[in-house]
C-alpha cells in the first residue's frame, strides 16, 4: 500500500479531503522546486482555507437573494455622472455597518438604486456578513403570511438579526396597518443594532405619507433617520438607455 492511498482514508476523516484535488499537483512541484516541507505543508493548507472560504462566501450569497452580477465592479459609472463614485466607495468599505449607520438610496426609476444597493450589499458578504435582500412589499407580505404556520416570531428575529438587511423599492405602494405593525416590528428590533440600506423612488419628506398611522409613521421615521446616509441620485435611466439601444439594434437587423 502506498503512501497516498493511505493518506485518502485520513484526509477524509479529518474533512481535508479538498486537499485531494490538487495532492498530485502540489506532490510535483515540491519535487521539481525542492520545496521546503513546512512549504509543502503551507500551500496545501493555503489551499484548502481558500476553497473553505469561497464555499461559504458562496452560501451567503446564495441566502442573501443578491443578484450574481449586481457588483460594484459592473456599475458603469461613466454612465451617470449624478452618481457620487467616491462615496459609494467609500461605503462599499462598509464603515457605516459598524457604526450601525443605516442608508437611503433615493431618485427616479431605472437610474441604478437597487444595483448600488445589491453592490454594497455584495462587498459586506466579501467582508464576512450576512445579508439579505429584500424587496419591501414582499418581505411584509411574507412576514404576515408566516403568522399562519406560527413561524412569525422566528422569522422576525432572524431579519431583526441580519448582518445588512436590504429594502427595495420602499414606498412604492401604501402600507395596510399590519405591513405597517410589521415594518415598525422590524426598524425597532434593528435599531442601533444593525444597518438597513432602504431605496425608493420617494423623497424622505414623502416617506409619512405612506403611513396610514402617523404615529407609527413618527416612529419608523425616527429610528430610520437616526445614523443614517441619504444618497440622492438623478439623471439619465439605465432601464430606458438599454431599451433605446436593443431597439436600434432590431431596427438594423
Amino acid at each position: 500500500m502506498d503512501d497516498r492511498t493511505q493518506l485518502i482514508p485520513r484526509l477524509k476523516r479529518l474533512k481535508l479531503s479538498g486537499i485531494l484535488e490538487n495532492l498530485d499537483y502540489h506532490i510535483q512541484k515540491a519535487q521539481n522546486e525542492k520545496v521546503s516541507y513546512t512549504d509543502f505543508l503551507l500551500n496545501l493548507l493555503l489551499e484548502e482555507s481558500d476553497r473553505r472560504d469561497q464555499h461559504v462566501l458562496n452560501i451567503r450569497l446564495k441566502k442573501s437573494g443578491l443578484e450574481y452580477d449586481k457588483t460594484l465592479e459592473s456599475f458603469d459609472f461613466n454612465f451617470n455622472s449624478q452618481v457620487n463614485e467616491p462615496v459609494i466607495k467609500e461605503l462599499s468599505t462598509c464603515h457605516f455597518m459598524k457604526k450601525k449607520e443605516n442608508i437611503f438610496i433615493l431618485g427616479p426609476s431605472g437610474v441604478g438604486k437597487t444595483h448600488l444597493a445589491q453592490s454594497i450589499g455584495h462587498e459586506a458578504i466579501r467582508k464576512g456578513y450576512e445579508v439579505a435582500f429584500k424587496n419591501t412589499i414582499s418581505l411584509l407580505r411574507s412576514l404576515n403570511a408566516a403568522r399562519g404556520n406560527g413561524s412569525y416570531n422566528l422569522k422576525l428575529k432572524n431579519i431583526c438579526r441580519i448582518d445588512l438587511l436590504i429594502l427595495d423599492d420602499f414606498g412604492l405602494q401604501d402600507l395596510n396597518q399590519q405591513q405597517q405593525d410589521d415594518l415598525y416590528e422590524i426598524i425597532y428590533g434593528r435599531y442601533s443594532k444593525a444597518s438597513t440600506i432602504i431605496t425608493s423612488n420617494r423623497d424622505l419628506s414623502e416617506w409619512p405619507s405612506v403611513f396610514s398611522n402617523p404615529l407609527i409613521g413618527s416612529a419608523v421615521m425616527d429610528r430610520l433617520i437616526d445614523g443614517s446616509v441619504k444618497i440622492v441620485i438623478e439623471g439619465k435611466s439605465f432601464r430606458l438607455n438599454n431599451f433605446i439601444k436593443k431597439n436600434k439594434l432590431k431596427s438594423l437587423t
